[in-house]
């Protein structure tokens, strides 16, 4: 039987010779022949290999985008897009505010305003009141609760909008005609007839025409000092007691002669009391003079950048803190005057004589000639 290993081939390994580098007579070196590829055995078909034996598809390869730069100017852009985005969120809330607030004004008193042009292009006379009722609850004795028949606390008249920004205080104790009253202290033209009557006395003491009316509301009032951060103010030494004091359910200010950081309770104390147990001789006109100056102050906070922070708060605020016929717009228009406006001409009408007035009371009273220059320096400031 024959050896199957006959037929077999066999292998033969071929050597090339390769020369010696130096000389010629070197002797020829055996290389070994270049490998051959080893073939590869034949995968199987799709339809032969079983579900495992399939290599999972390979993922497709992401593609890394590049981020781009911050620059200095898409910086800026959203820095401005934050800060639109912001003072409108204010506006928004200032418009709503000031809308719920417009429909709580004394009606009646749209009667006795003459119209005016926009405030903050137009030169427009705004008459502001605040009223000496008290809060409810306070234990005063002979006391007016907000909402009961009150004299006028302060009376103040501002000359806003077009390039014009002026002040004028008229004494509380202001002896003057009141229409179907007699001659009684101006103050009390609030008490017999609420803002109408107010500002009808006030157009005919002073010969001037009254575009809008602008009540104080002492309950929000301390609202809108405390969203603002407080105010500062510089003064003299000042104790009062508001309400009553402490120990009739009020409140009592105490503050030292310098600078103060002050909140609302004591903003709204600081701009009514009236007798000063620190300095017994201070008059009504030193008090005029105080409710300037913190007007002035609110004014500068109202500009700082602490208060832009928190400018939501005090746009929903201001509204509240005041009872106007003016609308939102209008009102708008009005703060924008203020704050654009510079610094204003504040004076105060000075007396020029007593007199006794028919309950009793000693009254303050002002010379036609002294009316005449107040008023025509009101009106060009």
């Amino acid at each position: 039987m024959a050896d199957p290993r006959d037929d077999e081939q066999p292998e033969y390994t071929l050597y090339r010779s390769r020369r010696r580098p130096f000389g010629r007579g070197g002797k020829a070196t055996l290389d070994p022949p270049p490998k051959q590829p080893q073939p590869q055995p034949a995968q199987p078909e799709a339809y032969d290999r079983h579900p495992w034996d399939v290599p999972p598809p390979e993922p497709p390869k992401r593609t890394r985008r590049r981020r781009r730069r911050l620059s200095p100017w898409r910086l800026l852009a959203y820095l401005v897009a934050a800060v639109a985005g912001w003072l409108l969120i204010s506006l928004v809330l200032f418009l709503v505010s000031a809308q719920i607030e417009a429909s709580k004004v004394t009606h009646g008193a749209d009667a006795e305003l003459t119209s005016a042009g926009f405030p903050l292009t137009s030169a427009n006379t705004i008459l502001v009141l605040g009223s000496d009722a008290r809060v409810k609850g306070t234990h005063e004795a002979g006391a007016q609760t907000i909402g009961q028949p009150s004299r006028s606390d302060s009376i103040m008249l501002l000359r806003i909008g077009g390039g014009h920004n002026a002040t004028l205080s008229i004494p509380r104790d202001t002896v003057v005609p009141i229409p179907g009253h007699g001659s009684d202290k101006i103050n009390a033209a609030y008490a017999y007839g609420g803002p109408a009557l107010a500002a009808r006395t006030v157009e005919q003491f002073l010969g001037i025409e009254i575009n809008h009316i602008v009540e104080v509301n002492f309950e929000n009032f301390p609202q809108l000092i405390d969203a603002l951060g407080g105010i500062t103010y510089k003064g003299g030494c000042v104790v009062g007691r508001l309400n009553g004091g402490f120990k009739n359910g009020g409140y009592t200010l105490r503050l030292k002669a310098g600078t103060h950081k002050i909140d609302g309770k004591q903003a709204l104390a600081l701009a009514r009391v009236r007798e000063n147990l620190c300095n017994p001789k201070e008059t009504d006109l030193t008090r005029e003079h105080r409710q300037q100056k913190m007007i002035t102050s609110i004014k500068d906070q109202v500009k700082s950048f602490s208060t832009f922070i928190r400018l939501p708060w005090v746009s929903w605020a201001a509204p509240k803190a005041i009872r106007t016929d003016m609308g939102g717009p209008s009102l708008l228009g009005l703060v924008g005057a203020e704050l654009t406006g510079g610094s204003a001409e504040a004076q105060v009408l000075k007396p020029t004589g007593t007199v006794v007035t028919a309950s009793g009371g000693d009254g303050l009273t002002v010379s036609s000639s002294s009316v005449h220059r107040a008023v025509a320096a009101f009106m060009k400031g």
